[in-house]
Formats: C-alpha cells, structure tokens, sequence
C-alpha cells in the first residue's frame, strides 16, 4: 500500500478553500507559520516544546552520546556524539482518531 503524500502547496490550498480566501495571501501566512515554529526548533536550548492544543507537541530533547555504536555495513564501531532529536506527540483528539481500528 503506497503511502499518501501532502506538501505545504496541498495545506495552502486547503487552508485557502476553507477561509475562502486566495492561495496567494494563504501562502504567505502558513510560510512564515512553518518558519517561525522551524526557528523555534533550531533554537540553541537543550530541551524546547511548541504545544498547539488539540494537535501535539513538538519536543527537542538531548540525546546521550553513544561511545560504542556499530556500523551494520562494515561491523566497524563508531563514536557517536550527544546532539538533539525532535519528537512529535499527538493530543488527543488526533490519538483518538489515530487509534480506531482500520476496517
């Protein structure tokens, strides 16, 4: 089963059909929308959540460092160093729906 695929066109455009305004003026809104929030992200804190109710909670959470991690192609043992990793959790109204049973 081939996944679906959207991009931010597709969420412009059916942010633009459900305010009955132009795809134009929508696009500019949801752009700096994605940039603030990707800003947000790429802040130098070590721990950092964006909540938006009823949708999720994005996180940046420190990971540890990994002294001994394996490369599964050539076997040979690398160092990997501590960085960040983000995390999305989905509210629960989006849980909810996510979690019925596929028929």
């Amino acid at each position: 089963m081939k996944a679906i695929t959207y991009t931010k066109k597709e969420i412009v455009k059916r942010v633009a059909e459900r305010l009955s305004k132009t795809v134009d003026g929508t696009s500019k809104y949801i752009d700096e929308t994605f940039k603030v929030m990707k800003d947000m992200l790429c802040e130098d804190e070590l721990r950092l959540r964006i909540e938006i109710r009823n949708f999720g909670v994005f996180e940046v959470k420190p990971t540890k460092a990994k002294p001994r991690a394996r490369n599964p192609r050539t076997n040979e043992e690398v160092y990997v160093p501590a960085h960040k990793k983000t995390h999305f959790k989905p509210g629960k109204i989006v849980k909810t729906h996510l979690s019925k049973p596929l028929t």
